[in-house]
């Protein structure tokens, strides 16, 4: 089943989000090599492409996992949470409907 892995970042959380991106980005990877992602992205702070020091909101991950427990864990382990860029994190799950 799909997953909605919804994340709140830390205030002056940007340096810290920087710092942990290479080993976020790896385990995002691993799960679009595995036909897991749907997709996956940083909610900047501003309305801007690239909003530079006002940074990001958070982020947004949907991707396959074989349990809400599986899907939480996998969000748990993030480097973004043991670097403590995320204030909260809100998993879910999302019925996929288009594109089919």
């Amino acid at each position: 089943m799909w997953y909605v892995i919804y994340a709140q970042d830390c205030p002056d959380s940007l340096a810290a989000r920087l710092a942990a991106r290479p080993a976020h980005v790896d385990r995002l990877k691993s799960l679009l090599e595995q036909g897991r992602l749907l997709l996956a992205g940083p909610r900047p702070a501003i309305d801007a492409e690239d909003p530079g020091p006002a940074g990001f909101a958070g982020s947004l991950v949907v991707a396959q996992f074989d349990s809400l427990d599986d899907a939480r864990q996998w969000a748990d382990e993030d480097p973004y949470v043991a670097s403590g860029v995320y204030e909260s994190v809100e998993v879910t799950p999302f019925k996929r409907v288009m594109p089919l």
